[in-house]
């Protein structure tokens, strides 16, 4: 029997720009303006669904104002609570990428797991920190310390991994150890210098470990931050690395996309890189 999954990825650009309100204001209006695209995914049946990095705030990581530590939340806090009620409406799996704050001065790039039935399930933290030109996050983000969970969804083992982080193959690995199904990547890319990293870095993790993945990123220019043009694109990919759906580079969009689970099985029996890997012989990765 097969084990179809229909999931979902929104990318959004943001409603206001920062001086058109607060910061209580514009993340209620990031917050409304993804709750029509979850209830258009429910009305879909939409199982899976997964936000954008960050999701209820702009990417402010370009400049280094402290007053953006504000916007930080706990979580499971009111935001993942709002949207705990969505999954249980629509008996849908939502992960809910936010800026944590776990007490005053910690904290952390995070994104919520929640069950078809409302229940939280947990969080993963984003490991990898950039802290360059544009993307000064280290100002905003500790590094993860909940390592690279996998959660026993009610239709998928789903793991997160977010943004820089698809950078690094040895977290997307440590996934497929664990047991992830399916991986989404919430992501703020922007045009320049990585942009051909979009469609290579992630196809490829999903076939070097047997797995779905679901790669998210926003569209459109933020002001008054200006460090480009967030140029959309999300997609999925199966565990062969090929894109089987994209959607557009410079829309609002709900991207959903039917998939079958059983592709894993069949392409592992093919592809044996989980037999074969060799880990007592990796030592080198940890030592230095």
């Amino acid at each position: 029997m097969s084990r179809i999954i229909k999931s979902g990825l929104i990318q959004v650009g943001l409603p206001m720009t920062e001086g058109e309100g607060t910061i209580e204001q514009i993340k209620e209006a990031m917050v409304q303006k993804h709750l029509s695209f979850i209830d258009e995914a429910g009305k879909k049946g939409v199982q899976i669904l997964c936000l954008q990095e960050i999701f209820n705030t702009p990417y402010f990581c370009p400049g280094q104002d402290a007053k953006w530590y504000a916007s930080a939340e706990s979580v499971p806090g009111p935001t993942v609570e709002r949207i705990q009620e969505y999954a249980s409406k629509y008996g849908m799996v939502i992960i809910v990428p936010l800026y944590e704050k776990e007490q005053a001065g910690i904290l952390y790039n995070t994104a919520a797991v929640i069950d078809a039935d409302g229940k939280y399930l947990g969080k993963y933290r984003k490991n990898h920190i950039p802290h360059t030109s544009g993307f000064w996050e280290k100002y905003f983000f500790r590094p993860g310390n909940l390592g690279y969970p996998v959660f026993q969804t009610q239709y998928a083992k789903v793991g997160v991994y977010i943004c820089y982080d698809r950078h690094f193959p040895e977290g997307a690995r440590i996934l497929g150890l664990n047991g992830a199904e399916i991986v989404y990547n919430p992501s703020a890319t922007v045009a320049g210098l990585s942009q051909y990293l979009w469609k290579l870095e992630q196809p490829a993790h999903a076939a070097a470990n047997g797995y779905f993945m679901g790669c998210i990123n926003r569209v459109g220019t933020e002001k008054p931050w200006n460090v480009g043009k967030f140029y959309g694109s999300s997609y999925f990919t199966d565990p062969r690395g090929q894109i089987f759906a994209i959607a557009s580079e410079d829309k609002d969009e709900l991207l959903v996309a039917d998939f079958d689970l059983d592709m894993i099985e069949e392409v592992r029996s093919t592809w044996q890189f989980y037999r074969d890997r060799r880990p007592e012989s990796y030592g080198r990765i940890t030592d230095q």
